[in-house]
C-alpha cells in the first residue's frame, strides 16, 4: 500500500520515535506513515554545513521507498526540500515551511522557539525567502542541542520559559517548535504559555496527507507540452 515517509535527516532514532509518536494521531485517515532515520545522518542537525551534508543521503533514502505516496522532511530548516521536489513528483512537504504556513492560520504574530542560537540565522534566512518577516514575532532560543531535547529536567522548563518571554516581550501569539526533537512538549507547553503551539511534524503531516487525497503535485505535465 502507498505510504507517506516522513525522514528524519539525523541519526537519532529517540527524535525519529519522537516524530513517529507525534504523527500516530494522524493514521486515522487511512494512509500509512512510515518514519524513517538517516543514518549517514549527524546526531543533531545544528548548523547549515550540517543539514546541506544530509542532502544527498537523504534523496537516495527517498528515492529507495518504492511503496511512497509522499514525503516529509523531518527537520527544521527543510533541508533539501527543493532538491527533493526535483527528484518527484509527489507530494514533498518541509516542516518549517508547513508550521510557518499553518501559524499564520492561528495567530497575527508567530514566535519560534530555536534550539541554538546558531539555528536562528537559518531560520531567518527561510523567513525571508518564504516573505513572512512581517510575521515573525521573534525567534528565541534555548541555549540546547538537539541531544539535550530528550532530557525534560533540562527542556521543558527552558521551553516554558523561552515561550512566555515570546509571548510577553516579543507579542507572539502562536508558537512554533523549532526542532523536530520539541515533538512530546507541546500539549504542556501549550497548556503553559495559553498559546495555540505548532508542533512541525503534525502539521507537515497533516499537509501532505491532504496532498495525496487530492492528488496535489508540484510537478503538473501541461498538456500543450506533451
Amino acid at each position: 500500500m502507498k505510504t507517506l515517509i516522513v525522514i528524519n535527516p539525523n541519526s537519532s532514532q529517540t527524535v525519529t520515535n519522537g516524530i513517529d509518536a507525534a504523527v500516530d494521531p494522524l493514521r486515522r485517515f487511512g494512509i500509512p506513515i512510515r518514519c524513517l532515520t538517516l543514518a549517514q545522518g549527524p546526531p543533531g542537525i545544528e548548523s547549515q554545513r550540517q543539514a546541506d551534508l544530509t542532502i544527498a543521503p537523504m534523496l537516495a533514502l527517498a528515492a529507495d521507498q518504492q511503496d511512497a505516496a509522499g514525503y516529509v522532511i523531518a527537520c527544521f530548516g527543510d533541508p533539501g526540500l527543493h532538491a527533493l521536489r526535483d527528484q518527484t513528483a509527489l507530494p514533498v512537504v518541509g516542516i518549517q515551511e508547513a508550521s510557518v504556513m499553518t501559524a499564520q492560520t492561528l495567530g497575527q504574530r508567530f514566535g519560534v522557539i530555536a534550539i541554538l542560537p546558531t539555528s536562528i540565522p537559518r531560520h531567518l534566512r527561510a523567513f525571508g525567502a518564504m516573505g513572512v518577516l512581517d510575521r515573525l514575532a521573534g525567534d528565541r532560543a534555548l541555549g540546547l542541542g538537539v541531544a539535550d531535547l530528550a532530557d525534560e529536567s533540562k527542556s521543558l522548563e527552558a521551553m516554558i520559559a523561552t515561550g512566555k518571554r515570546l509571548r510577553d516581550e516579543d507579542g507572539a501569539n502562536v508558537l512554533i517548535m523549532g526542532c523536530a526533537g520539541m515533538a512530546r512538549y507541546r500539549t504542556p507547553l501549550q497548556e503553559a504559555t495559553g498559546l495555540p503551539v505548532v508542533e512541525p511534524t503534525q502539521v507537515a503531516v497533516s499537509a501532505a496527507l491532504s496532498q495525496i487525497c487530492l492528488s496535489l503535485s508540484h510537478k503538473i505535465q501541461r498538456a500543450d507540452h506533451a
